[in-house]
C-alpha cells in the first residue's frame, strides 16, 4: 500500500527561492508541492481551501510580513503546520513567530540537506527550528503556563485525548489513525480545542501541557 504524499504550500515573495525549494522538495517522492503564493493576501484564502499538511513561509515579504500572514491564517482557523523560512535570526522575529502560532523556525542559508530534512520532521508533527536559535526560543518557552486546570476541565474527552496526543508530537494524519477517526474530524477537534484554551498553535498546546503534566508532578 502507497503511503500518501504529504502536500506543502510555499508562500514566499521571490519567484527564484520558491524555484529552489520546489526543487528540493522533489527529491522526496512522498512530498508534494500543491500550491504556490508570491504574498500573504493571496496564501490566506489558499491556505483556508486548499488545508495543506504544510506551509513554508517566509518572514520578510513586501507588503503582508509573514507574521501578519501568519496571524491571520490562525485567525481564519488554519490547522495546517506552518514554519517560517527566513534570513533573520533576530530574537523578536523568533519569538514573534512562536507566540503567533507557528511550528517552526528556519534559516535559509541551511544546508539543503538539513533543511529536507526539517521540513520532514515538521510533517511528523515535530517543532523544527535551526541550530542558531535554538536557544532563543528554549528561554521564552520556559515562561510560566498561564493557563488554568479549569480550562482543561472545559474539553471534551475526545478534546482531551486528541491533546495529550498533540503533546506527543503526533501528526493530524497519526492521531486520526490512532482514533480511527478521519483526518477532517482530527482538524475539527484541534480548532476547537486551541480557541477553548486560547492558543495560536499545536506547538503551543504541547507546551502548555507539558507545562500542566510538570505542574502536577
Amino acid at each position: 500500500m502507497s503511503e500518501q504524499k504529504s502536500s506543502i504550500m510555499l508562500v514566499d515573495d521571490h519567484p527564484l527561492l520558491r524555484k529552489g525549494l520546489k526543487q528540493l522538495l522533489a527529491l522526496e517522492d512522498d512530498l508534494e508541492v500543491i500550491a504556490e503564493a508570491s504574498s500573504g493576501a493571496e496564501a490566506i484564502p489558499m491556505a483556508v481551501e486548499l488545508d495543506p499538511d504544510l506551509i513554508i513561509l517566509d518572514l520578510n515579504m513586501q507588503g503582508m510580513d509573514g507574521i501578519a500572514t501568519l496571524k491571520s491564517m490562525r485567525d481564519e482557523g488554519v490547522t495546517s503546520r506552518i514554519v517560517m523560512l527566513t534570513v533573520s535570526d533576530a530574537d523578536e522575529d523568533v519569538v514573534n513567530a512562536i507566540s503567533n502560532g507557528a511550528d517552526g523556525y528556519l534559516l535559509k542559508d541551511s544546508d539543503p540537506e538539513i533543511l529536507l530534512e526539517q521540513i520532514k520532521r515538521a510533517l511528523t508533527g515535530k517543532m523544527v527550528l535551526s541550530e542558531a536559535i535554538t536557544q532563543v526560543l528554549a528561554s521564552a518557552l520556559r515562561r510560566p503556563a498561564v493557563k488554568t486546570s479549569a480550562e482543561l476541565n472545559s474539553l471534551t474527552n475526545r478534546e482531551h485525548e486528541i491533546l495529550s496526543f498533540i503533546a506527543k508530537g503526533l501528526s493530524n494524519k497519526l492521531i486520526a489513525r490512532e482514533l480511527n477517526i478521519s483526518d477532517g474530524t482530527v482538524k475539527v477537534h484541534v480548532k476547537h480545542l486551541l480557541k477553548k484554551l486560547g492558543l495560536r498553535s499545536r506547538v503551543e498546546a504541547a507546551v502548555w501541557m507539558v507545562n500542566q503534566q510538570g505542574a502536577k508532578s
